[in-house]
């Protein structure tokens, strides 16, 4: 059971911090603080305020404030879930409604420009593509 609250913890924590900067974080957000009962009020604040930093840092390092939101709300949802067996299957609707799936996700591919040579303005650029690097 304790891997299974981590894994959960991890995910919830991760689609947290993805959500907060969508426009469905107005109706995840109130479930979230929900979640955890007396204190949904105190959570919802503190729900609000990582969400302003995350919009916040998307003009400067959004990754660096998603990994801090993650860290900081991780082990609440591991201490949450272990103190309370109904919030792991409440956390888990939440992800399965919201969260998107790993099947729906696309296939993003990032591209490093470096030492490249232009050439009548097309860009020639090599490289090795992994499977890793397409997702699979």
């Amino acid at each position: 059971m304790d891997a299974e609250i981590t894994e959960i913890a991890t995910r919830g924590a991760t689609a947290l911090a993805g959500l907060m900067v969508t426009s469905a974080w107005d109706r995840v957000r109130p479930r979230v603080a929900a979640l955890f009962g007396r204190r949904a009020d105190s959570v919802s604040e503190e729900l609000d305020e990582a969400q302003a930093e995350l919009v916040a840092a998307r003009e400067g390092d959004g990754e660096s404030a998603a990994r801090s939101v993650q860290g900081e709300w991780e082990p609440k949802l591991r201490r949450l879930l272990a103190n309370d067996p109904a919030a792991v299957a409440e956390l888990q609707a939440i992800l399965d409604e919201f969260a998107p799936k790993p099947a729906e996700r696309p296939n993003v591919v990032h591209n490093e420009l470096k030492d490249m040579t232009v050439s009548g303005g097309i860009v020639i650029q090599a490289g090795t593509i992994t499977a890793r690097d397409i997702g699979s």
